[in-house]
């Protein structure tokens, strides 16, 4: 459905169902599926067919979803992964190995950076993070001859910096290496990074796209617009024979389907981080109403931004679509319609202060939470970015004394009442 816009794929792409065949997307609930003859499911070991064998690897529940989600955003091919998390390794750990160096922005979420710089570190992965405010010589000088991805947030999370989606693509591209770039913010109908020249897209789907806190997820789309033939030397995973898939050789066999292809034959098949069908069923659901539910979100996250950024106890608000804001212009270029319902601010007082106010909520609640149906609240330097030192918030943007609200769908008049009251404890 190509041709179609963002917010008719939203309801309609991915499953077109014949005549007497369910409306809804069927739940395909089985680990196994039955062949008529072992000649038959040996095509399917081979890659030489496509098919259904065993859930670890695919479903056709889950391959739905991933058709709606690649059709969303542009892309060649997807899949869907257990969480966002599993997204985004999957997606690096699919062109990186031992030896291998990625070059990152410093302001990503928290669990990411530690993903990046602690866990793929021990299987002998490098990174060097840098500023995503970055002039293209400092990015350049970032990179070295085994770097093998570029990886970014389209909006971090909790920060709000916008990436320079241009700008981090061409300096990818003269290192003759992919730019990733996670879009679970703005999610596709907000921003398509693949139009910027983003070559792989990452989503937590469990954040706007599920947008009800029902299922955790995870999607990779692949642009198919990465030639990784024409650096053979750099991506043999994906270049030369993989000897446990009889010889197969991705790039030449599957075209713009290879990196995805790779990713499930063999990351799936090793780590098996699929999503389930049942969540899958639940995140389409959700992905019906995104585009409705993203202009009710981004409303009421630009109302609360200006609110607060008029109150005496804060000192600073972030949020890309407010007048004045350090990323605005990037904003107003890649994300013209608005952005998401996320803000952060800095309260005056640090900690003691944001302590006192997450205390004195009442509508909004305290949750790890966010991109949700309901307003969520939290203060990352005590939860989702305690991993980090005091340098590396302050690198990321995070001061201790700044707080995160995830702006519902509730009517913002009663959002602001909500944090005028608890501003008023200070």
């Amino acid at each position: 459905m190509s041709d179609f816009k963002i917010n008719t794929k939203c309801v309609q792409s991915g499953y077109r169902p014949g005549n007497g065949e369910p409306r809804q997307i069927p739940i395909i609930q089985s680990t196994t599926f039955k062949y008529d003859t072992s000649e038959a499911m040996g095509k399917l070991f081979d890659l030489e067919e496509s098919g259904y064998f065993y859930s670890r690897l695919q479903n056709p529940t889950c391959d739905i979803v991933a058709a709606k989600i690649t059709d969303m955003e542009g892309g060649a091919a997807g899949m869907l992964t257990s969480s966002g998390q599993a997204a985004n390794f999957f997606a690096l750990f699919n062109i990186c190995e031992a030896g291998s160096h990625i070059v990152a922005s410093s302001s990503i979420y928290g669990g990411t950076f530690n993903l990046i710089s602690v866990t793929m570190a021990k299987m002998g992965i490098e990174v060097t993070f840098v500023s995503p405010d970055a002039d293209e010589d400092e990015l350049n000088s970032a990179f070295k001859e085994n770097t093998r991805a570029m990886f970014g947030e389209s909006i971090a999370n909790p920060a709000l910096t916008v990436l320079d989606i241009e700008k981090f693509a061409r300096v990818a591209h003269a290192h003759n290496v992919p730019l990733i770039v996670d879009n679970t913010f703005p999610t596709p109908v907000q921003l398509r990074p693949i139009e910027w020249g983003a070559d792989i897209v990452t989503h937590s789907t469990t954040k706007y796209m599920d947008g009800h806190g029902a299922a955790v997820g995870g999607a990779i789309v692949d642009s198919g617009n990465f030639d990784w033939m024409a650096h053979k030397d750099m991506y043999k995973g994906l270049t030369t024979p993989d000897e446990s898939y009889h010889g197969i050789t991705y790039a030449e066999k599957f075209g713009k389907a290879a990196f995805i292809t790779k990713c499930t034959a063999q990351l799936m098949r090793d780590l098996g981080c699929i999503q389930s069908p049942q969540n899958a069923f639940l995140l389409n659901m959700g992905l019906e109403s995104l585009h409705v539910r993203m202009k009710r979100h981004a409303k009421n996250g630009l109302s609360v931004a200006e609110f607060l950024s008029g109150n005496k106890n804060v000192e600073k608000v972030n949020y890309p679509h407010l007048k004045g804001d350090q990323y605005y212009k990037l904003a107003k270029k890649y994300m013209p319609k608005g952005g998401c319902g996320v803000v952060s601010f800095e309260l005056k007082g640090g900690r003691e202060a944001a302590e006192i106010f997450m205390k004195n909520l009442r509508l909004a609640a305290i949750e790890t939470h966010v991109a949700d149906a309901r307003t969520c609240c939290l203060n990352p330097a005590t939860s989702t970015h305690r991993q980090m030192s005091d340098e590396q918030l302050k690198a990321a943007g995070i001061p201790a004394g700044l707080i995160r609200i995830s702006c519902g769908l509730e009517d913002k008049d009663d959002l602001i009442a909500d944090l005028k009251q608890a501003l008023e404890k200070l």
